[in-house]
């Protein structure tokens, strides 16, 4: 038995067995309590890189003592008549019920250590209560702001019920604005384009959540009033002379650093510029963005085993129209094709033959699919190759300080929220001359909307629908590898 406490007691030292076992009965209530009722302090550690240290070293020092009481029952009750086979075989059920212990624990702490590493590697560091510097709009630090000139939320500990979030840990925010933006960059290009731009619009009092995707390909973008990018470019409007292709959303998180070095502070230039950009297009202050590089997403998706997703039009592999290159292959079209990382990024990114919003719709489903895949088995056994992925694709500014506080928010999206999806297509709008004002209009009128909505409601655009497989005929297989083809004469 792998209770020593049990085998004393069945050896006769009752006393000292039963102490034993009511300890590591108590211990097991405590941990069986805190995974039942206290899952927001659990989560609010997961976040922390001191209390993920205290773990490690509470399960190092668990590790040790529970060693110590094995190796002291074995020989406390062992016979002192016993034989060298019967030691030999005494060590060897030692040997077992030490090592029954140690591998979760040691598993644990490393996983503990790895989460550390994933957040320090991240997220931004902590700042103290009189250092809380965060990018104001004209781009320069601004003490204790955000882009709205709104003081970041206090962090939130986690540790105990009297030191969890208070009850408005946002400072009377209504709203949370997360950018996530995709970067298409790699071995084959020069720099990062924001190909993917989804602003997640969040309720802090409901979970209640509206995306607004915008097209990589829209232009005249205003930027945010009284910024400093404003000012650097005529009428505020990044716009210009030239390639067509250098005065669209997805070239501002590259050009718009080279172009003015050194006008946006902090170490990300590039996304500070993205942000006050989307934040003039829809009129909404951002508090933080998101980056994944689509390169390294393929990693990511190696990581968790693969996804699968809903294939309703064939993709092109490679391709592109204004050169004429033809694709050399293409995805075919199916329900429920598991795809490795390299299938999944060509679905994502695959652009031949197919109009942006295509793109963006399939992305979404990507997204989806991700979270689908992410179960909590799957993400414990794999789980160190997904923190080594996700340490090489995201970059964001979402300080450490907060997690705690993102970890409740996004419990709260996940359980009581609706999530509603605006996408600014060519059917809504035209993207060499967007009208702003309508956009604008379309933003508040979807989170008044998205407000007013009941928790738990489905929304009109949701994802389920999105993503759902059609015309599915008698023959589809329930789930298969996904289809790839190669081009035949450039078709």
């Amino acid at each position: 038995m792998v209770l020593p406490g049990v085998v004393l007691w069945i050896a006769g030292r009752r006393k000292v067995g039963g102490l034993i076992n009511v300890l590591v009965l108590a211990s097991c209530a405590a941990v069986a309590y805190m995974i039942m009722n206290e899952r927001l302090t659990l989560l609010h550690w997961a976040v922390q890189p001191r209390a993920l240290v205290v773990v490690t070293a509470a399960l190092c020092g668990l590790a040790v003592v529970w060693t110590a009481l094995i190796v002291a029952t074995y020989r406390s009750v062992r016979p002192t008549t016993a034989t060298i086979p019967q030691r030999l075989l005494g060590s060897v059920v030692v040997g077992v019920l030490t090592l029954a212990v140690l591998t979760p624990l040691a598993v644990g702490g490393r996983y503990a250590l790895t989460q550390r590493d994933l957040i320090q590697t991240v997220f931004a560091a902590p700042a103290s209560p009189n250092d809380n510097a965060r990018s104001g709009a004209d781009g320069s630090e601004q003490a204790g702001g955000r882009d709205t000139g709104v003081d970041t939320p206090a962090p939130d500990q986690g540790t105990s019920r009297a030191n969890r979030a208070p009850a408005d840990p946002w400072n009377g925010r209504t709203r949370v604005n997360v950018l996530l933006l995709g970067g298409d960059g790699g071995s084959d290009r020069v720099g990062i384009r924001t190909d993917t731009v989804i602003l997640a619009s969040i309720d802090t009092r409901t979970g209640h959540t509206v995306l607004f995707s915008l097209p990589r390909n829209l232009e005249r973008i205003p930027f945010e009033a009284g910024s400093v990018l404003a000012k650097a470019y005529p009428g505020g409007i990044y716009a210009g002379a030239g390639d067509q292709l250098e005065w669209m959303l997805t070239s501002i998180y590259e050009n718009v650093p080279q172009a003015h070095p050194g006008l946006l502070k902090g170490p990300h230039p590039g996304a500070q510029a993205t942000k006050l950009a989307v934040s003039g297009a829809l009129n909404l202050p951002i508090d933080y963005y998101a980056l994944v590089n689509l390169k390294g997403f393929e990693a990511l998706v190696d990581a968790l085993g693969g996804i699968t997703v809903n294939v309703n039009e064939r993709v092109a592999i490679g391709g592109e129209a204004d050169a004429n290159l033809k694709p050399w292959g293409y995805i075919e079209r199916g329900p429920n094709q598991h795809m490795d990382g390299w299938t999944a990024l060509w679905f994502a990114r695959g652009r031949y033959g197919a109009a942006d919003w295509d793109r963006m719709l399939r992305q979404r489903c990507v997204i989806k699919a991700i979270v689908d895949q992410a179960n909590p088995i799957n993400f414990l056994t794999r789980y160190e190759k997904l923190a080594a992925a996700s340490k090489q694709i995201i970059t964001t500014d979402i300080p450490a300080q907060v997690l705690p506080n993102l970890v409740d928010l996004s419990l709260k999206v996940k359980d009581t929220g609706n999530l509603t999806n605006i996408a600014f297509t060519n059917d809504v709008i035209h993207v060499a001359n967007p009208d702003y004002k309508l956009i604008r209009s379309m933003v508040q009128n979807a989170i008044k909307e998205s407000a007013k909505s009941t928790s738990g409601s489905k929304s009109a655009d949701s994802l389920n629908d999105v993503c759902a497989y059609k015309g599915k005929q008698s023959g589809d297989a329930a789930t298969s590898e996904a289809r790839v083809t190669r081009a035949q004469n450039g078709t």
